[in-house]
C-alpha cells in the first residue's frame, strides 16, 4: 500500500493521535474540544497525500529540500493551523512538536502495516518527510508574521494611549515653568519633569513611527519646499541649548532648498547631532555640515572619541539590535529603546536618500545623510 492510501484509509487514527498528543500540551490544550484541538489537522493531512500522488521532478524535490516549493495563492491549512494555535495560547515550541507527533505517528502505524507484509516504497518515506517539513516551514512562518502584527497592534495601542497623559503633564509642567511667582525648588522640580516628560514623549513617538515603519508603509512624509539650512541650525541650537558646556560647530555656507518633510528632518538632525555629543569626546567639538552635491543635500556630523566597533557598524541602523546602544540619541544609552538611528535611517529611505557612518579612532566618526533635491516619488503626501 502506498503511504498516501494509506494516511487517507488511516485519517481517523491517525487524527485521534493528534488529539490526544495536543492534549498534553499543558494550559488551554487541556481545556479545548476535539474540534479546536484538530483544527485543520485533517487538511494538513490530505494536502500531504496528495502531495505524496503528485510526479516531482528532481530539480522540484531539490527546491522542496531547500523550503523553495511552490505554494498556491492563498492560505494553506498549515498557515491557518499556526494563526488558530497562536490565537489559543500555544507557543512556537508548542507547535512545532504537534508536527513532531504527526510525522511518528504516521511513520508508527505505516511500518506496522509494512512488518506485516504490506509492500511500499522506499521514495514515499523521503516524499513524506518533504511533504510534512514544509507543512511545517509555512507554519512556523505564519505563527511568526502572527507575532509580529500583534506586537506591533500592541505597540500602536500603547503608544497612542500613552500620548494623552504625557500631553497633560507636559502642559502642566509648562504651565508652572510660566508663573513667575513658583519659588525656587518649585521651579527646579517643573523643569525637571518638564525636560522628562519631553524624553518620555520623544520615546513614544519612536514607538509609533517603529510601528508604523513595521507595518510595510514606511515613514508617512509630508513634503513641502523646504531650506535645510535653517532646519539644520535650528536642530544645531536646540541641542546647544540642552548642552550649554559643549563645543558644537556649525559649518553652512549656502541656502540648500528642496522637497522635504521638515519635521522629519529634524528628527534626522537632532538624532545625529545628539549621538555626536553623547558619544564623542568632550574635549574635541562636535561639526555639523551641509552642502549641495551633484542635486544631493549633504549632511555630515563629525565627532572625535572612541570609535563604534566595527562589528556593531553593519547593525547600528537596525532596531534594537545588540548594538542599540550606539544608537540611543538624546534619550541616553541606558534610557532609550534603541530606535533613533533605525527611525533616522526609514526617514532617509521615505526621501529617496542614503544615510552611512564610518569611525576609527584616528578620523573619529562621521554620520553622512544624503538626500535628492528634487522630490523623486511623487506618491508621498503633500
Amino acid at each position: 500500500m502506498r503511504l498516501s492510501a494509506f494516511i487517507i484509509d488511516n485519517l481517523e487514527s491517525i487524527l485521534q493521535s493528534w488529539e490526544d498528543f495536543a492534549r498534553t500540551i499543558p494550559g488551554e490544550a487541556s481545556s479545548m474540544g476535539v474540534e479546536a484541538l484538530r483544527d485543520h489537522a485533517e487538511e494538513v493531512l490530505r494536502v500531504v497525500a496528495a502531495d505524496l500522488r503528485t510526479k516531482q521532478s528532481a530539480a522540484q524535490q531539490i527546491d522542496k529540500s531547500m523550503g523553495k516549493a511552490e505554494k498556491d495563492d492563498g492560505e494553506t491549512p498549515a498557515e491557518t493551523h499556526a494563526i488558530l494555535r497562536h490565537d489559543a495560547g500555544f507557543t512556537i515550541d508548542e507547535m512545532v512538536s504537534e508536527y513532531r507527533a504527526l510525522r511518528a505517528s504516521v511513520l508508527r502505524k505505516w511500518l506496522q502495516e509494512i512488518k506485516h507484509g504490506t509492500d511500499f516504497e522506499v521514495e514515499d518515506m523521503t516524499r513524506f518527510n518533504e511533504a510534512i517539513d514544509q507543512a511545517l516551514a509555512e507554519s512556523v512562518a505564519s505563527y511568526s508574521r502572527t507575532v509580529k502584527a500583534t506586537q506591533n497592534v500592541f505597540l500602536g495601542i500603547l503608544g497612542h494611549d500613552l500620548r494623552t497623559p504625557l500631553g497633560a503633564i507636559q502642559l502642566g509642567s509648562e504651565v508652572l515653568l510660566l508663573d513667575n511667582d513658583l519659588g525656587a525648588k518649585p521651579t527646579i522640580i517643573a523643569s525637571r519633569i518638564f525636560t522628562s516628560v519631553n524624553r518620555a514623549s520623544k520615546i513614544v513617538n519612536d514607538l509609533l513611527d517603529f510601528t508604523r515603519s513595521q507595518g510595510g508603509g514606511g515613514i508617512p512624509l509630508q513634503r513641502v519646499e523646504t531650506n535645510l539650512a535653517m532646519v539644520c541650525e535650528n536642530m544645531v541650537e536646540e541641542v546647544r541649548a540642552y548642552n550649554p558646556e559643549r563645543d558644537i560647530v556649525c559649518e553652512i555656507k549656502e541656502k540648500v532648498a528642496g522637497w522635504f518633510d521638515p519635521a522629519r528632518i529634524e528628527q534626522v538632525f537632532s538624532n545625529l547631532i545628539s549621538n555626536a555629543v553623547q558619544h564623542g569626546a568632550r574635549s574635541s567639538p562636535v561639526t555639523v555640515s551641509l552642502h549641495v552635491e551633484q542635486e544631493l543635500a549633504v549632511f555630515n556630523v563629525h565627532n572625535q572619541g572612541q570609535p563604534i566597533p566595527e562589528e556593531a557598524i553593519s547593525d547600528i541602523f537596525k532596531p534594537m539590535s545588540r548594538h542599540s546602544q550606539y544608537a540611543a540619541g538624546d534619550y541616553g544609552s541606558h534610557s532609550g529603546l534603541g530606535l533613533g538611528l533605525y527611525i533616522a535611517s526609514e526617514i532617509v529611505a521615505a526621501h529617496q536618500g542614503r544615510i552611512t557612518v564610518a569611525s576609527d579612532l584616528a578620523d573619529g566618526t562621521t554620520f553622512t545623510v544624503s538626500l535628492p533635491l528634487a522630490m523623486c516619488d511623487r506618491r508621498v503626501q503633500r
